[in-house]
């Protein structure tokens, strides 16, 4: 049989290591990850090996050359342009004869792969997906299969909301030559985007097995250290390429280790290597060709290239050094840090953790290295939650970070574009509002810079602007001293996962664009907008109704955030507001439970003075609770079902609530004629979901609701509300009463990162097909209700909604997915 060996890939990831070279020979334990992948398919017989080129192709073809060093025959493939992953292979077409298998030539793997071959035979399959289960599986592709192997349904890099799995694509595919038939010529063409949803979609024969045994997609930084980990440590079922001179210590020919010298292994050391007195080499160290490392030098953990050198006295902690480093002596350098190779650290340096230096670059004597010596310093690989990005005030939310991800984010919208940035009113939103607009400028992109505001005007700003984009700066209002950067698009939601991942990826590599001298362009300040803003949502209501319905209202806001918005807005309504001031309770800004504490307090005051109804937004105006003239408590799930009834009773079509809405709002729909349009919980989809709607709906006269701003503008839904209550000469309580009970429960349990695929994949396995839906998460329909599980993105938690047609069963369905996520997980360990 033969077989190809992708190897195009540029290792984006794993810069500065890769500035020089393609990642395929990106060495682990001193060989090209490829040469692995060449000897594994040696000894499953695959002998003609072809592989597909396209960065830096020379260097491939020069150290390999035509295979007879591996008893192999190459063939090279080279792309002029990027074919992606299946569009390579068709370029290799003309070598592909017979039954083929594919695999990427930079991933680690002992795979028994006769066995994927015999099970491709045996099902007439083809084209067979060689599978494995991982703990994480957001950076890959996750694939459900029959019991007798066939693929069913698979999904490119979910968000947590979408896993269903924890079985995944390794890019090992065994193939038959018609497959690319199917394959576009010169065309970009992928395996898992394009070519097998074109094969199910063919109802052809499409299948996956699961292997066990190691594989490592060294996609990062990250999981390059822990391949030498894994493999010195035994799990790799590959030899180490060096003899094992003591227990777990494994060196090249000529190697000369001090007697004073204390290793402990396991450790790996290069040939020609120079190991001084007095050094001490810890567990899982690696150390390459022809390395000298002299006298009292500590290495831990850290990865070292070839020709390295380290003078007297330097610590190596978790670190990477490309080839011949040079690091003087009493220099420090830890976890995390990589070393470009040809760069000098010269004497008593300090390298801090995660920094990445580019090859070539020189660190002064006695420096301390903060920031990565390309743009910046360190970026985590995923770095969004459930609502932009969030941490701990001047912590983790620093000037230096928020002016580096928006950076990454102009280079991610390209030259040209125009961004909107506003924050709230306080003053570690103002600074980390500032940096944003310097790591804007200093891509070159235009900034219009807004007033103090709420993130319901900032999405009016970006639309009313016509910017491409924008953030918003806020205090979280569901963490005490956190911050939230939201970055929206041009509609003024929260911008696609695609274009967070692309954002991510740009901040993780710190390559992205600067803008030269003459393109670095002054802010443009549009000091307007409050006043355009209150002046959209005045005029979006009848406000002669509303003043002379006389409407007096209680209130609970922050009078110098939201309230500068709302007091100026319910003057020009004629609401008689009742503020109740809580700041002699808590100190301001509160989060968002705080508010919800003092219901009854609010309750006490609208039923005890007759008025209208109570309202408590939070200071962003980005949440909201009503309370009614009867003094019951309107928000969450209640507020989405008001809503939905608002939008039903203005003659709206259809009407779009997240999945996780009551089943009520399908009762309310009925009754109306319109339709319900479910959307994932994640907020760009369902923001994204209603401005599509709110484009759909009729322009013609009478009382239109823009479901956006209903369900993302806290001001918006009060006027709304005190509008129809105004037109329509009705209680706030009365018009609650139509809402149909309903009865729902919420509650999470601990899960484990690395768990939360196999509890999805074990739920949809476990449960009858025609009972799921896996819109977000998985949603499970029972006689009497339905439960919902759903990962959470920012926590090692697993939430569970649940609706029953009481109470006791809504709880009982909750509990019930509760213990069997418990059972599928087993004891969490708690750290101490």
């Amino acid at each position: 049989m033969k077989a190809i060996i992708m190897a195009g890939g540029e290792g984006s990831r794993l810069r500065p290591l890769t500035c020089g070279i393609p990642k395929p020979m990106v060495p682990v334990l001193n060989k090209p990850i490829m040469s692995y992948i060449i000897g594994l398919l040696k000894e499953h017989k695959f002998n003609d090996i072809g592989i597909t080129l396209q960065y830096l192709p020379e260097v491939i073809r020069n150290h390999f050359g035509n295979g007879s060093d591996y008893q192999a025959n190459l063939k090279y493939f080279v792309e002029k342009t990027p074919l992606g992953t299946a569009g390579s292979v068709k370029n290799a077409e003309t070598f592909l004869d017979e039954t083929f298998i594919v695999i990427s030539g930079d991933a680690l793997t002992d795979f028994n792969l006769s066995e994927a071959v015999d099970f491709h035979r045996k099902n007439g399959a083809i084209a067979t997906l060689v599978l494995t289960r991982v703990p994480c599986p957001l950076e890959y592709g996750v694939v459900i299969t029959s019991k007798d192997g066939r693929i069913n349904q698979f999904l490119e890099k979910p968000s947590w909301g979408e896993v269903f799995s924890d079985t995944v694509n390794t890019g090992i595919y065994i193939l038959e030559p018609e497959v690319l038939n199917f394959v576009p010529e010169g065309q970009k063409f992928d395996f898992s985007k394009d070519l097998f949803p074109l094969l199910l979609k063919n109802r052809k024969p499409l299948f996956g097995v699961v292997l066990t045994g190691y594989w490592c997609d060294i996609g990062d930084l990250r999981q390059y250290l822990q391949a030498h980990y894994d493999f010195l440590s035994g799990k790799v079922g590959l030899p180490i390429p060096a003899k094992e001179i003591r227990s777990g210590i494994f060196t090249g020919n000529d190697v000369q280790i001090d007697p004073t010298a204390r290793i402990n292994g396991p450790v790996f050391i290069g040939e020609n290597t120079t190991i001084g007195r007095n050094c001490s080499i810890g567990q899982f160290t690696v150390i390459g060709l022809g390395c000298t490392i002299q006298e009292k030098t500590s290495i831990k953990r850290s990865v070292l290239w070839n020709n390295v050198f380290t003078g007297p006295g330097v610590n190596l902690r978790g670190a990477v050094l490309g080839s011949r480093v040079q690091v003087q002596s009493g220099s420090n350098i830890y976890e995390g840090a990589v070393i470009g190779s040809d760069s000098v650290i010269k004497e008593r340096c300090t390298i801090n953790p995660d920094i990445k230096l580019w090859p070539h670059k020189m660190v002064e004597t006695g420096s301390v290295v903060r920031e990565s010596m390309v743009w910046g310093n360190r970026a985590p690989r995923r770095i969004f939650g459930l609502e932009g990005i969030s941490g701990i005030t001047n912590v983790e939310i620093t000037p230096e970070f928020a002016t580096r991800v928006a950076a990454a984010y102009a280079s991610a919208l390209g030259a040209g574009a125009r961004i909107c940035v506003s924050s709230d009113i306080y003053s570690p939103s103002h600074m980390i509002g500032d940096a944003v607009i310097c790591g804007l400028r200093s891509v070159g992109v235009r900034v219009v810079k807004l007033p103090d505001g709420i993130t319901a005007m900032h999405r009016y700003a970006v639309r009313k602007l016509k910017c491409d984009g924008g953030i918003h700066v806020r205090v979280s209002p569901r963490q005490t001293n956190f911050l939230n950067i939201i970055f929206t698009n041009k509609n003024g939601g929260n911008i696609a996962r695609s274009l967070e991942r692309k954002v991510e990826n740009l901040l993780a590599r710190e390559d992205f664009k600067r803008a030269d001298f003459a393109h670095i362009t002054e802010t443009q300040h549009e000091r307007e907008i409050p006043a355009d803003y209150l002046e959209m949502l005045s005029s979006s209501v009848n406000k002669k109704a509303i003043r002379e319905m006389g409407l007096r209202i209680a209130a609970v806001y922050d009078h110098d955030s939201a309230g500068r918005f709302l007091e100026p807005l319910c003057r020009e309504l004629g609401i008689d507001i009742k503020r109740l001031d809580m700041a002699e309770t808590w100190q301001l800004p509160l989060n968002w439970r705080n508010y919800k504490e003092i219901t009854a307090k609010v309750a006490d005051v609208v039923t005890g003075e007759g008025l209208a109804m109570g309202i408590i937004m939070d200071s962003g105006a980005d949440h909201l609770a009503l309370i009614d003239n009867r003094g019951r408590t309107v928000q969450d799930d209640m507020l989405i079902a008001l809503t939905a009834l608002l939008i039903l009773r203005s003659r709206g079509e259809a009407v779009v609530v997240p999945v996780t809405a009551p089943r009520a709002v399908e009762a309310l729909a009925e009754k109306y004629g319109a339709r319900v349009i479910r959307t994932k919980t994640a907020v760009q989809d369902f923001y994204e979901k209603l401005v599509h709607q709110d484009n759909l709906a009729p322009n013609g006269s009478g009382w239109q609701i823009s479901q956006s701003l209903l369900h993302f503008d806290a001001l918006a839904e009060i006027i709304k509300v005190a509008e129809y209550l105004s037109t329509e000469k009705i209680s706030l309580a009365d018009l609650i009463d139509e809402v149909p009970s309903f009865f729902m429960e919420k509650k999470e349990t601990q899960v484990p990162w690395e768990a939360k695929g196999t509890v999805i994949r074990s739920l949809i396995e476990e449960m009858p097909k025609d009972n799921l839906e896996l819109l977000d998460g998985v949603k499970v329909y029972h006689p009497d209700g339905w439960a919902l599980v759903l990962p959470d993105p920012e926590e090692p938690v697993c939430r569970v909604f649940s609706e029953g047609s009481t109470m006791e069963i809504a709880e009982s369905l909750a509990d019930f997915y509760i213990e069997k996520i418990n059972n599928i997980v087993g004891p969490v360990k708690k750290i101490g």
